[in-house]
């Protein structure tokens, strides 16, 4: 992706067309499939394993964690990316056969957790046997190569994504890129919603077996064609990656050593990356324990369940409108970011109060108001993030940025997990076990703001100028 961050600003290489509005709504479909993807696994996997078959939330919290934690990935695929092209492209071969792989591994996920769960019955229940063991392993091993296969793809992309833009055009790319992600959502929800729409609490294993089998023939499938269309003669036509490699020798040659020395020099940025990660904790913690929390509390079918992601993501597409034209410009970055870490904690709480009400309009109500302060959090905290971005090592920032999301998510969906098991054995209700998952979330926010209490920009742009100079100069030495 380095080479994709230096310019020719003497404008001494070929003319490229520039990429327009219908092109940018087209690359965006990609990550509307990879979002779709993750309402699969995050939004009918996870209940499935841990309501329907009954496998520890613990455990089926690790397992989903596995496509985060392989994320390490994505600094090596950006590097092959760019010194080995396949079929003739740097990145759009990488990115088909990134989906093709994930699109096969999540349909094997599904056959393999079946086989979980065939174990588990013949044992009596939940126990650690040589079967469960065994088909718990593979399915690990599966869902390992699904993140791959996102790793793989994702880094592609975004490379590409830098390829074909220019300073002056790169933030609608993204801007555009990223709100089709939230729509993905929507559209995941209510694709997965349909197709199980004849489910009842009352179905057996089979015909929930026949539903969901059909939803990961279908689903993957219709990602895979959206990552072709999204990307099909977009490199030949729009990249410039030919052109600026020669340039790119500078940032190239910060190595993974090199980066951590970077980032590791200025306490401004340890302080800011702490606030990053301890944020995306707490932001995603309710991912594997929200839809059994409809389930077992709210008594919801599956399929009303799933569709709860359109009431989160339609409060997200909102605020991601308002907050960036209307309230980052008058309020600034830093105190829009403050502002945006209680709103999401004051929503935790509510989302925890209405398990005791058992109303799902409460529920959904709580949704939409979770997905308004986090469009309004994660818009003003990217925004202070690119001024946390030294431009002469742009790549290394935002990959770790990328890397530190992605680790943090993983660790969000164990953490989950983990306290809803802690919570069913200690306390008294389902509602309070639940509700202790929130609370943490709220606590995790409060803790974020003494974090991003004590970022300053102009100290992080001073210190992290002089860590990259003292790098480089190591380096020729």
């Amino acid at each position: 992706m380095a080479s994709g961050d230096v310019f020719d600003s003497e404008a001494k290489s070929p003319v490229v067309s520039r990429v327009n509005l219908f092109t940018m709504f087209r690359l965006g479909l990609f990550q509307m499939g990879l979002s779709m993807m993750s309402i699969l696994t995050l939004g009918v996997l996870n209940r499935v394993m841990i309501q329907e078959i009954a496998i520890p939330a613990t455990l089926v919290s690790i397992v989903l964690a596995l496509p985060a934690f392989v994320s390490p990935s994505r600094i090596w695929f950006g590097q092959i990316s760019d010194a080995k092209p396949m079929w003739g492209y740097h990145r759009t071969a990488y990115v088909w056969v990134g989906a093709a792989i994930l699109a096969i591994a999540a349909f094997l996920a599904v056959q393999v957790m079946w086989q979980l769960n065939t174990a588990a019955t013949i044992a009596g229940g939940w126990v650690w046997t040589t079967e469960t063991i065994g088909w718990t392993a593979l399915l690990s091993l599966v869902f390992a190569v699904y993140g791959l296969a996102i790793c793989a793809s994702g880094t592609a992309f975004a490379a590409l994504l830098v390829d074909i833009s220019e300073e002056d055009n790169r933030s609608k790319v993204v801007g555009v890129v990223w709100s089709m992600l939230m729509v993905g959502i929507i559209v995941g929800a209510i694709i997965s919603s349909s197709l199980l729409r004849q489910l009842t609490p009352e179905a057996n294993i089979a015909t929930l077996q026949a539903a969901v089998n059909k939803l990961f023939i279908v689903v993957p499938a219709i990602v895979f064609g959206l990552a072709i269309a999204a990307t099909l003669g977009v490199e030949k036509k729009y990249s410039q990656h030919s052109q600026r490699s020669a340039l790119a020798n500078r940032e190239d040659s910060i190595t993974l050593g090199n980066a951590w020395a970077i980032l590791t020099a200025s306490p401004q940025t340890g302080l800011f990356f702490t606030f990053l990660l301890v944020m995306t904790v707490s932001l995603f913690m309710q991912d594997p324990i929200l839809e059994p929390y409809a389930g077992q509390v709210f008594k919801m079918p599956l399929a009303e369940s799933t569709k709860l992601n359109v009431y989160y993501g339609t409060g997200i597409l909102i605020a991601y409108g308002v907050t960036g034209f209307f309230i980052v410009p008058r309020l600034g970055k830093r105190r829009t970011a403050r502002l945006g870490c209680v709103l999401v904690a004051f929503a935790a709480l509510l989302l925890g109060i209405s398990g005791f009400s058992a109303n799902p309009a409460f529920l959904k109500l709580g949704l939409v108001l979770f997905g308004l302060a986090t469009g309004f959090l994660t818009t003003a905290a990217i925004s202070l993030m690119l001024d946390l971005t030294a431009a002469e090592a742009a790549g290394t920032f935002i990959g770790a940025w990328g890397l530190a999301q992605s680790v943090s998510r993983g660790v969000a969906v164990v953490i989950g997990g983990t306290v809803l098991d802690i919570g069913r054995k200690l306390l008294p209700s389902l509602e309070l076990a639940y509700g202790l998952v929130f609370l943490l979330e709220a606590v995790g926010m409060v803790v974020s703001i003494w974090f991003l209490n004590r970022v300053n920009v102009t100290e992080f742009q001073t210190s992290t100028k002089q860590a990259i100079a003292s790098v480089l100069e190591s380096d020729l030495d």
